[in-house]
């Protein structure tokens, strides 16, 4: 049995962000049976040795499939979709593309707006200069992002994969809806990603289950 370690218990700041949402929505989409393996984040559950065979690093999510331990939400969706056949082309040209905009959205979108997400989440004032840069990042990629998406309904190819759950995701972050409104093309994809039935079965499910610290 495929087993998700993901979170019971998570800071109230992170809970409805957090990257195991991106492992169970894919397994929404695809079909594949799975149980949950909960792990209390204020309890320090994610800090022991036993966790750190299947996530070095000690985060969340990690997966057992059948004694294969795999991490990274990036990494454990190439997987699943491999495994499973689904949200990944089998033409080598069009997996490329798939596994390109993976990279770019936890490589290149993620970083500024995580940091941003962060910044102001812990800055305590006269931090404008330090913002204005991260802003000006996010900005950048948005922008990119906006020209990319022109004409196109998903993110790599012409049908939804692993790649549109990763950049969504990526885009929930961006909490300054004003800032995310400059990008009408942005904000209609990712509408868009998050109509889908797997999604909210995957989203009302956590909210469920996840308790907010």
């Amino acid at each position: 049995m495929l087993t998700v370690y993901g979170f019971s218990r998570v800071n109230a700041f992170a809970h409805g962000l957090t990257r195991d949402l991106r492992v169970l929505w894919a397994l929404e989409e695809m079909g594949l049976p799975f149980e949950i393996a909960g792990l209390d984040h204020t309890a320090h559950e994610l800090n022991t040795e036993a966790y750190r065979h299947y996530s070095p690093f000690e985060q969340i999510p990690s997966i057992d499939d059948d004694g294969l331990a795999v991490s990274e939400s990036g990494a454990i969706l190439v997987y699943l979709a491999r495994k499973s056949g689904r949200l990944i082309p089998a033409d080598r040209a069009a997996e490329a593309q798939v596994l390109r905009w993976c990279f770019a959205a936890i490589n290149t979108v993620e970083p500024p707006i995580l940091a941003l997400l962060v910044h102001d989440w812990t800055a305590e004032g006269g931090c404008e200069k330090p913002r204005g840069f991260l802003v000006d990042w996010v900005k950048r990629v948005l922008s990119n992002l906006e020209r990319w998406l022109e004409g196109r309904e998903f993110v790599a190819t012409d049908a939804f994969t692993i790649a549109d759950i990763l950049v969504s995701h990526v885009l929930v972050q961006v909490k300054d809806e004003q800032l995310l409104a400059a990008y009408p093309g942005v904000w209609a994809y990712r509408d868009r990603s998050f109509a889908r039935p797997a999604w909210k079965r995957a989203y009302e499910a956590y909210c469920s289950r996840v308790e907010a610290a």
